[in-house]
């Protein structure tokens, strides 16, 4: 489990792809602490499990499924990454729960400048928009933000100067593919509701009121 808050920006040092599979390596330093083989970390949001390590660097295997849903395979050598380690369990929720599971990919609509602040519009499937409401958490290739609009099939974040600076934000354009991950409280109120409505006693009509 992360918490969105990204610890640091790792560097690809090399992403070896074949027919369906990847294995990804990334130079970086804070979240190498105390990492053994096995431990998870969030990259761009995506959690993967770390299979080896130096002391410069750790590497995590990709699966078929991954690449796929992610844009993850657009990593080459050079890109920068957002990088978390999962939560311990005496940490703070800085951000909100975050799986490292995500949903799909979002593509950036517009970029633009509000005083110090930048806003993102990102355009997304209907099946990842239908759970973004304004106001709403959203992990933005790892990033945990507050949706501020959502208008027609797009939704629109504003960027700090601190998650910038910390991030691979503003490295995103027009046209940027990103890593999008729900809040995972409203998929999961919509499986409870939807498959057994009557062992919970509530319906959409009762929401509705």
């Amino acid at each position: 489990m992360f918490t969105g808050i990204i610890e640091e920006v790792g560097t690809v040092q090399s992403f070896d792809k074949t027919a369906a599979s990847a294995v990804l390596t990334i130079s970086a330093k804070t979240v190498l602490n105390d990492l053994p083989c096995g431990a998870s970390i969030a990259v761009n949001g995506v959690c993967l499990t770390v299979t080896s390590f130096t002391d410069h660097s750790f590497s995590a295997d990709v699966m078929h499924e991954t690449l796929r849903c992610s844009s993850l395979g657009q990593l080459h050598s050079g890109n920068k990454v957002n990088l978390e380690r999962a939560m311990p369990a005496d940490g703070r929720f800085g951000g909100h729960i975050v799986t490292g599971h995500i949903d799909g990919t979002g593509t950036v609509q517009a970029k633009r400048k509000d005083g110090n602040a930048v806003w993102f519009t990102i355009r997304t499937a209907p099946e990842i928009f239908k759970y973004i409401i304004r106001k709403g958490s959203i992990a933005v290739d790892g990033i945990s933000l507050t949706v501020a609009e959502v208008t027609g099939n797009s939704f629109s974040v504003s960027v700090i100067p601190h998650t910038a600076e910390m991030t691979t934000l503003l490295t995103k354009h027009a046209g940027s593919l990103v890593n999008l991950e729900n809040d995972c409280i409203g998929k999961y109120v919509e499986k409870f509701v939807s498959s057994k409505p009557a062992e919970s006693g509530l319906t959409w009509d009762f929401f509705g009121n």
